[in-house]
C-alpha cells in the first residue's frame, strides 16, 4: 500500500536579494557566514563563483538578477545556504546560494500556497511565483539551474 502524500511540509524562506526563496526545508544542508569567493571567468550574471564547503568546490548561485534589493534597504551580513543537489551528480551534490538576512522556518499546506504568476515569462532560475501567507516568494528552478551547471563545466 503507498504512503499518502503529507498534508504539511517544513518549508524554508531565503531572502535573496529582493526575493524570497521558498525550498523544502530538508533541502538545506546547512546556512554559513560568505567567505572566499572564487570568481569564475566569464560566468553568468546568477553565478557568483564557487566557494568551499567541507572540502567541496560548489557553485555559488545569485538570485540577484531576479529582483534587485532595494537601495534604501539596511546592509545585511551575507549568508550562504548551501543546497543539496537534485541532480544525483557526484561531482556536483551541493549548490550554494547567496542569502541577505536569515533564513526563516515555516509550515505549509496546499491552502496556504497561491500561485501568483502574470503570464509573463519567468526570469531564469524561477520555476514559479507564490504568495505564502502574507510572504511573496519564488520557487527555484534548481533542476534548470543544475543543468547550466553541468553545461557549462562540460564545455570548460
Amino acid at each position: 500500500m503507498s504512503e499518502p502524500l503529507p498534508r504539511e511540509i517544513r518549508c524554508v524562506l531565503i531572502p535573496s536579494g529582493g526575493i524570497r526563496l521558498l525550498l523544502p526545508n530538508a533541502s538545506v544542508a546547512e546556512v554559513i557566514t560568505l567567505a572566499g569567493v572564487e570568481p569564475i571567468a566569464d560566468a553568468p550574471e546568477w553565478l557568483a563563483g564557487r566557494i568551499e564547503w567541507r572540502g567541496w568546490q560548489i557553485p555559488l548561485v545569485s538570485f540577484d538578477h531576479v529582483a534587485k534589493l532595494a537601495e534604501d534597504t539596511a546592509p545585511q551580513a551575507a549568508r550562504v545556504a548551501v543546497l543539496k543537489a537534485i541532480g544525483n551528480r557526484t561531482d556536483m551534490p551541493y549548490i550554494a546560494v547567496l542569502t541577505h538576512g536569515f533564513p526563516r522556518l515555516t509550515t505549509l499546506n496546499a491552502e496556504l500556497l497561491l500561485p501568483t504568476h502574470d503570464g509573463n515569462e519567468l526570469p531564469f532560475g524561477v520555476r514559479a511565483r507564490v504568495l505564502v501567507r502574507d510572504d511573496t516568494a519564488v520557487i527555484p528552478d534548481l533542476e534548470g539551474i543544475e543543468a547550466a551547471l553541468v553545461g557549462m563545466a562540460e564545455a570548460a
